[in-house]
């Protein structure tokens, strides 16, 4: 029986091995980066929350006032980059994923942390050069979907509506993409866009009015996407809300205040102050 045990063990490793990126395909920020994702997981492990909602707010509390820095993932080769001490608003997002569902699996090693992050960020769950990336939120939310990990809960609000909108901002603007500039790489690009032609999405619009109807579905933990009216895009944001009572706030990596940080403001004046927003979309993670 014991051997059995050990024969399981070691087949599960080695599924889990074939998978992961390779510590050659990965990117560090520094020496020190797997000793503080250790130390988080250990806090999340302890704190014995069983939630994933509660635990994307823990982790994100816990992360509050570490620096926003763009561009992170770029560079001359697609690397799983792992950087906790800068972040971006989609990167903060999948950096709580990564924490949350490791926590949730009873694991708090580094080593499942990138394996879980490179499942959020890539398609298919495994990096692949440059455009195996999941770079637009529509794609990110339907293959994410897909393989379980989360739910999209925009269409369960009142009020719903729904956008019709070409997504290929990046072919439009390859000029903005280092990356684009090869061409097979492009093509990879484009070949995604096609399938997000007249692409059909929920969102909400949220006013004064209509925020006080997201307690109902909405939940402090939910990733929130902000959709936007900007030619070819679909999401120009991403966060975590934050309820108080009962009225939605945003927890991000802001680029204004260039730090993880919740808004002083609620979600329905964020979005009348920006003048590219139209509304959200909520995701949540499937536990």
């Amino acid at each position: 029986m014991k051997k059995i045990i050990i024969l399981l063990l070691l087949a599960v490793n080695s599924i889990f091995s074939s998978q992961a990126a390779t510590p050659q395909e990965m990117r560090f920020h520094c020496a020190n980066d797997t000793t503080k994702i250790s130390e988080l997981l250990r806090r999340g492990y302890e704190s014995g929350i069983k939630d994933a909602n509660q635990l994307v707010a823990q982790y994100g509390e816990w992360l509050m006032g570490t620096p926003y820095v763009a561009h992170t993932l770029e560079g001359d080769k697609e690397m799983l980059t792992i950087n906790i001490d800068e972040l971006d608003c989609t990167t903060f997002v999948e950096t709580l994923y990564a924490l949350t569902r490791t926590t949730l699996s009873g694991r708090y090693s580094w080593r499942d942390f990138a394996h879980n992050l490179e499942a959020i960020r890539y398609r298919g769950g495994n990096i692949n050069g440059y455009a195996s990336r999941l770079h637009y939120i529509s794609d990110w939310i339907i293959e994410n979907t897909y393989r379980g990990n989360i739910k999209e809960f925009t269409p369960e609000l009142d009020g719903v509506q729904y956008m019709v909108k070409n997504v290929d901002f990046m072919s439009k603007n390859r000029d903005k993409y280092p990356a684009l500039a090869d061409d097979a790489t492009f093509q990879k690009i484009k070949g995604t866009e096609i399938g997000y032609r007249n692409h059909r999405f929920p969102y909400f619009k949220v006013d004064f009015n209509s925020q006080k109807r997201m307690k109902k579905v909405v939940r402090t933990g939910d990733f929130v996407a902000i959709v936007t009216n900007i030619k070819g895009l679909d999401v120009q944001h991403m966060g975590v809300i934050v309820m108080k009572d009962d009225v939605p706030y945003l927890l991000n990596a802001s680029s204004v205040g260039k730090k993880v940080q919740i808004e002083e403001i609620d979600l329905a004046d964020y979005i009348r102050r920006n003048k590219t927003a139209v509304g959200v979309r909520i995701i949540r993670i499937v536990e």
